[in-house]
């Protein structure tokens, strides 16, 4: 399994779990999954609209510090990224995406299709944020240890 780890760009991965989520809200509720729930609608709108700015807000952060966006090639690092977005989550860009996901899964209208989210969450833990940690440690050695324990992964 280890193989698997940095291979596939985070975007493709929530894009995999979304169709996964359309096709489970298809099996179980049929054409129109999302029924006429105006609340449900806003709570889906409201979840993409956070998730799209915590995502940009994570981007911008690392444009800003110059260090690579490439969730491939943590190696190539070259600033720890601490304050801002990144003083209350690691992971914005991933908490961002697992948010679009939830959103996607609001407008479905079926609780089924939070296996999606589970299954990115899962995904992006295991194949993503555990070896760039240990690329980030290697890296930044004690900063990102101090960092690591002031800050949670996800939220």
């Amino acid at each position: 399994m280890a193989g698997l780890e940095l291979k596939v760009p985070p975007p493709l991965v929530a894009l995999g779990c979304a169709l996964v989520m359309k096709g489970i809200a298809l099996l179980v509720a049929g054409d129109d999954a999302r029924g006429d729930w105006p609340v449900l609608r806003f709570v889906a709108v409201a979840l993409v609209l956070a998730g799209l700015t915590i995502d940009v807000v994570g981007v911008w952060s690392f444009r800003r510090a110059r260090t690579t966006v490439n969730p491939l090639k943590p190696a190539n690092s070259s600033a720890l990224v601490t304050s801002g977005i990144y003083g209350l989550t690691r992971n914005p860009m991933y908490l961002g995406m697992a948010m679009l996901l939830a959103g996607w899964a609001a407008w479905l209208g079926t609780t089924w299709a939070l296996a999606g989210v589970a299954a990115f969450i899962a995904w992006i833990t295991r194949f993503q944020i555990v070896p760039e940690e240990r690329a980030l440690a290697r890296l930044f050695g004690t900063e990102y240890d101090a960092y690591r324990a002031r800050v949670s992964r996800w939220i």
